[in-house]
């Protein structure tokens, strides 16, 4: 069994602080842990919009508290965030995320992170070896 703690874990180097300032990750559950899924707990921070397209990952998010709202690229459609609110890009779907109250959110992505990862140009997380042979 794993146990951890949100406040513990914020404490070490599985937190990580987007480079642009748009929102933090504390990293629960990564690769090394060998559930085949990783789980974050990320803050966007208020005012933050950007754009991410994970086209190695599909990703599922839970808010957990705060609002904000997220675009969909392809269509342009806009969904409301708030708290209890599930989004699931099970397509790979490019999109912009916007925070009007900061927003904590509870991520799963498959495949799992290594831990280290941040955006690149196209607002995705690269896949290195070791999550390919996930």
């Amino acid at each position: 069994m794993i146990v951890r703690n949100l406040s513990e874990v914020s404490q070490t180097d599985r937190k990580i602080v987007s480079p642009d300032g748009n929102w933090d990750s504390v990293r629960m559950l990564l690769k090394e842990d060998n559930m085949g899924f990783s789980f974050h707990i990320t803050t966007i921070y208020e005012g933050a919009d950007f754009q991410m397209h994970y086209q190695n990952h599909l990703e599922s998010v839970f808010c957990l508290s705060g609002e904000g709202e997220v675009e969909t690229v392809e269509d342009g459609k806009c969904y409301p965030i708030s708290p209890g609110t599930l989004y699931i890009l099970d397509k790979n779907d490019k999109h912009f995320l916007r925070a009007k109250k900061e927003m904590i959110m509870a991520c799963v992505f498959n495949p799992p992170l290594n831990g280290k990862e941040v955006h690149n140009k196209e607002g995705a997380y690269e896949l290195t070896a070791e999550t390919i042979e996930a």
